[in-house]
């Protein structure tokens, strides 16, 4: 976040005001940390609590922010919404209570609802520290528990949204090196006075310390000012490309650059294939180098969720989700329960933080048989235990190893009806579903308490007069044409040829979709782990235009598209476009003598001269980059002039819809829109007439 973005003041009390901090952590907080550190980290956890749980409230900005309009008392019934008072009509005879029974696909939004989303935001990794642990090797690197602590430590109980870790000895990453003492921008945030960071867990099993990510290790972000959670805002500044390059096998992650392995020489290792033949895998340093590459050519605030072996990481979304729908960059997550948000917070875990999730579909996916595919994943995994021996068949290998047997991944994640096929419901045909607990109870909880989140007040929309020359502004440009409604969205996936921008990124997920099935689920009042032979439901596909459905796959449009996008919280989400690719640094831009804004910093505009440079892209200069042509033009060619980001495809094209002076419009107005757009929080002062 920028920090010409000022927000309001929390009010808190003195004990949780950042300024009553200490200027050190407290001496029962550093000796119980140098214990954890001697003990292997026995019972590291982000706030010293055990079980671990959500931050308290008052550490965040949502008691000050107006949530949307409450869904409370409301039914979501796999994408359709029944309100609360049709609701209790419904309840009053016996087919009513039946149309809103978890056996027909009701999800009843209530209190306990709400809470148990918050906590799974927060604590659910379903099991990711697995694969990320004993697979990837995310411990083994540079960046390990123990020199993240280090460098928390040396915060003093001081928040910071870009936790530096020093590198604890040479090494060498994708062909670059790093010597010793080099201090990495990790973007990893750390609360006030917190030991771990965001959205990160850690646990203790069998004497071997793992880690996993929750939701919040990418949607939730701290505020550089007062060090209060943004409950919702991207982590526009995380590297996690940096962070996956250094663990020792980041390339069991390989699906989500732009690297097969079965282009690269051969190695030593020899495997079963799926001829039942020995055959050599892929040389497993040179797959790791290569993918390391494609890792650290990724900006901050990126990740590639397309998993199709093309370099392709997009811009974190924000969970402002309320009302803007479709979900996914190009409108992927658009049916079943929340109107898709369920599927995108699925995909996270069952396709995104566990590459396993993808062996059975490997070979429709990527061309790659799923014996090759699991040895790539397995043959240099952290873990000895989960490393592929010698002439071994991976999958039956997988099988012996599996810690979710019965089920076809590290992960928890469930079959669902059709699999190894997906459908636009579920992508992979994966759910991800914890045992003990009824099927999507996870997702559909955190989807509820997402719809409940909203940016916090911006404090500089204090000039109504031109906040309201800002809104006519907006409605002569057109902009209110696709992003309208209270949300600012029309909800529709629009042709990439049209809309212009990056185009690698909208047909992306087309190889999922030439082998989808008709979209089906087990009721919600199911548990997992699942009956044999358990009722299925269709997922009703009519909440959403057949035509956008399909576009967001490039089935009826070979170029694919990408969705409207809300408006909501553009303070907090610079930099701007799919790719993050439009930005500029607070001094980048300076008006001359008539009030026209001009370069005046030109090493600190795009994506190339911000993150990628650790500057943080500022709101009011990035939106000003979106909108005027005569400086967006240099700032797209010293995108393009960056190798990283030619190779992983992003340059702050498109979107050619300007509001500038050959488009008509004087300096003072575009600097009213800019000003518009950015008060668009939990309570707009000014809303157009469109």
């Amino acid at each position: 976040m920028s920090s010409s973005n000022k927000l309001e003041p929390v009010e808190s009390s003195p004990e949780s005001s950042l300024e009553s901090h200490p200027k050190r952590l407290p001496v029962r907080a550093i000796a119980l940390l140098l214990s954890l550190i001697f003990f292997g980290f026995l019972g590291y956890q982000a706030e010293l609590v055990l079980p671990m749980r959500p931050p308290n409230l008052s550490s965040t900005y949502t008691p000050v922010t107006q949530a949307p309009p409450s869904s409370l008392g409301s039914y979501d019934v796999l994408g359709h919404v029944v309100n609360p008072s049709d609701a209790e009509q419904l309840l009053q005879t016996e087919a009513g209570k039946e149309q809103l029974s978890p056996e027909q696909g009701a999800v009843e939004i209530n209190q306990d609802l709400l809470t148990l989303g918050r906590d799974t935001f927060y604590r659910e990794t379903f099991g990711n520290e697995r694969f990320l642990t004993d697979v990837v090797g995310a411990l083994d690197g540079p960046i390990n528990l123990a020199s993240i602590t280090k460098a928390i430590v040396k915060l003093a109980g001081q928040p910071t949204t870009n936790l530096q870790v020093a590198v604890d000895r040479d090494v060498t990453l994708g062909g670059r090196e790093f010597k010793a003492g080099t201090l990495l921008n990790t973007g990893l945030d750390i609360p006030a006075r917190s030991l771990l960071p965001l959205g990160m867990r850690t646990e203790l099993s069998q004497g071997k310390v793992r880690v996993g990510i929750t939701c919040a290790f990418c949607h939730a972000a701290v505020d550089r000012q007062t060090g209060k959670i943004l409950e919702g805002a991207s982590n526009n500044d995380l590297d996690t490309g940096l962070i996956l390059a250094s663990a020792s096998n980041s390339a069991a992650m390989f699906r989500h650059t732009g690297i097969n392995p079965t282009q690269l020489q051969f190695g030593d290792r020899r495997y079963i294939d799926a001829q039942g033949n020995e055959a050599q895998l892929p040389d497993a340093k040179a797959v790791e180098e290569a993918v390391d590459a494609d890792f650290l050519s990724w900006a901050p605030g990126n990740f590639d969720s397309t998993g199709t072996m093309t370099n392709n990481p997009s811009q974190n979304p924000s969970s402002y989700t309320f009302e803007a729908y479709p979900y996914g960059w190009s409108g992927h997550s658009a049916i079943g329960w929340f109107h898709g948000l369920t599927t995108l917070n699925s995909n996270v875990h069952a396709t995104n933080s566990d590459t396993t999730t993808g062996a059975d579909g490997s070979q429709a996916s990527l061309g790659i048989d799923k014996e090759t595919y699991l040895g790539i994943l397995l043959q240099n995994a952290s873990n000895p235990k989960f490393r592929l021996p010698n002439g071994a068949n991976p999958a039956e290998f997988f099988d012996q190893i599996d810690p979710t047997p019965g089920e076809p991944a590290i992960n928890e994640v469930i079959r669902m009806p059709g699999y190894p096929k997906g459908s636009p419901f579920m992508l992979d045909g994966l759910m991800a579903s914890s045992p003990g607990l009824p099927i999507g109870q996870q997702l559909n909880a955190m989807s509820a308490w997402q719809n409940t989140l909203a940016p916090p007040p911006y404090s500089e929309a204090q000039n109504l007069q031109q906040l309201q020359q800002g809104a006519k502004v907006f409605d002569r440009a057109g902009c209110a044409e696709c992003h309208s409604g209270r949300t600012f969205t029309n909800h529709r996936v629009i042709s990439q040829q049209e809309v212009k921008t990056q185009p690698s990124r909208a047909p992306a997920l087309k190889v999922f979709a030439k082998s989808f099935v008709a979209p089906k689920t087990y009721p919600n009042g199911e548990s997992v782990p699942l009956p044999e032979n358990p009722p299925v439901l269709p997922v009703p596909t009519d909440i959403t235009p057949k035509s956008d459905q399909q576009r967001a796959f490039a089935l009826n449009d070979s170029s694919g598209g990408y969705k409207v996008p809300s408006l909501i919280g553009l303070a907090v989400t610079a930099p701007y476009l799919h790719d993050g690719g439009v930005a500029a640094s607070p001094e980048a831009l300076q008006p001359d003598t008539t009030g026209t804004y001009q370069i005046t910093q030109a090493d600190q505009i795009g994506m190339a001269g911000t993150l990628m440079q650790h500057v943080l892209p500022d709101p009011a200069a990035s939106l000003r980059m979106l909108v005027d042509r005569n400086l967006r033009k240099p700032m797209i060619e010293a995108n393009r002039a960056n190798a990283d980001l030619v190779r992983s495809n992003i340059d702050g094209s498109g979107h050619n819809y300007w509001i500038d002076q050959p488009a008509g419009f004087t300096p003072e107005e575009q600097t009213a829109v800019i000003e518009f757009m950015l008060s668009l929080d939990d309570n707009p002062k000014v809303l157009p007439n469109k």
